[in-house]
């Protein structure tokens, strides 16, 4: 009999709409038990949805964490949060999805991966991007060794003119920073992972708040308002790992620049190269010829066991409820998502004291 896992939202927000409720409820081992949102309303319309005929919603999240039937909590809620919440359900018996980035700050991201590992439960992060199919496809190719001794990489996180101007996106208190934070974590994390590196030795970084002080600007979303944009706009790092490979961290939600790319890397290694900036390219030598090798990926999604198209949401939280009732790792590992929190972190440091921040 397959076992089936009860679930409870906290935060049903836009990416809980946007992407946990629609992926979650379509898992036949799963049931969505459990709405909690400080705006009632939001969590009366997903329980509504996606819900089972019993779901209960609630404005505290203690109160959801009481129900000793849930299995798994999914944290969606601001950055500031992330920590406090995905801790507490932890200690209440729950596993955890923690949307990215892990926390606001790097010794709440730890105390995270200590409380997970205290109490026996799993924790993840929500990195989707690690999904994608061109992903995938460079993990394998990495994995394989491909690539050689990656010792150069770029992860890439540029935007023209799309700032999110709605919840707390522009809140330094909430959510701890701008770009760099937001979808910088994206690129890190996809950049990291594909090397197998998480090991930093040291940091330098710098941040800009330039067109985010400029009034009535062209935007995917609407022009911001100057005096709420209390983040940067861009955010640039240069990361040193303890083995000399070096990597190259560019952010912006507005850049003055037509080189866009969102949570993507390049990587250039002893054997060969790879970027994902047009599809998947490989390049290389071979027989004294310089190669470069596309692949042809479905971007829209994947077919699985059942033959259904399953997009890079639905593998994420397909192969996430698998590892709870497998008792396995999940792929978003809590010690990688807290380098990342710790790299991301020496970045503002770093831009705001002009030196360079060590790791031990």
């Amino acid at each position: 009999m397959t076992k089936v896992l009860k679930v409870g939202i906290i935060g049903c927000g836009g990416i809980a709409n946007g992407k946990h409720l629609p992926s979650l409820s379509k898992l036949k081992n799963v049931e969505l038990v459990g709405f909690c949102d400080v705006i009632i309303e939001k969590a009366e319309i997903a329980a509504e949805e996606y819900g089972t005929a019993n779901a209960i919603t609630y404005v505290k999240y203690q109160e959801l964490l009481e129900d000793k039937s849930i299995d798994v909590v999914h944290v969606l809620t601001p950055n500031i949060s992330h920590a406090e919440i995905s801790i507490a359900a932890l200690e209440a018996g729950k596993h955890v999805m923690c949307e990215k980035p892990m926390a606001k700050t790097s010794k709440e991201a730890k105390e995270m991966v200590e409380k997970a590992r205290s109490t026996g439960k799993k924790l993840t992060i929500g990195y989707d991007n690690r999904f994608r199919p061109d992903s995938q496809q460079l993990h394998k190719i990495t994995s394989r060794g491909d690539l050689g001794e990656v010792y150069f990489a770029k992860a890439h996180a540029i935007r023209r003119r799309a700032v999110p101007t709605w919840g707390v996106f522009l809140d330094e208190e909430k959510q701890g920073g701008g770009p760099l934070i937001d979808i910088g974590t994206h690129a890190l994390d996809l950049t990291l992972w594909m090397m197998d590196n998480y090991e930093p030795k040291s940091v330098m970084g710098n941040i800009y708040h330039v067109l985010g002080k400029k009034e009535n600007s062209a935007n995917a979303w609407g022009s911001w308002n100057p005096n709420e944009f209390r983040v940067e706009d861009s955010a640039f790092g240069f990361i040193t790992m303890k083995n000399g490979a070096t990597i190259t961290l560019e952010a912006s939600w507005a850049l003055n620049s037509l080189d866009e790319d969102e949570a993507k890397c390049s990587l250039s290694g002893s054997e060969g190269g790879a970027d994902m900036k047009d599809g998947l390219r490989i390049n290389g030598e071979d027989f004294g010829k310089l190669y470069t090798k596309s692949f042809e990926l479905d971007a829209g999604g994947v077919a699985y066991y059942d033959g259904e198209s399953e997009s890079h949401a639905d593998l994420e939280a397909r192969l996430w409820i698998d590892s709870i009732i497998n008792d396995t790792e999940p792929t978003v590992k809590p010690e990688q998502a807290y380098v990342v929190t710790q790299i991301l972190e020496a970045i503002y440091e770093s831009a705001k004291t002009g030196k360079a921040v060590y790791f031990d």
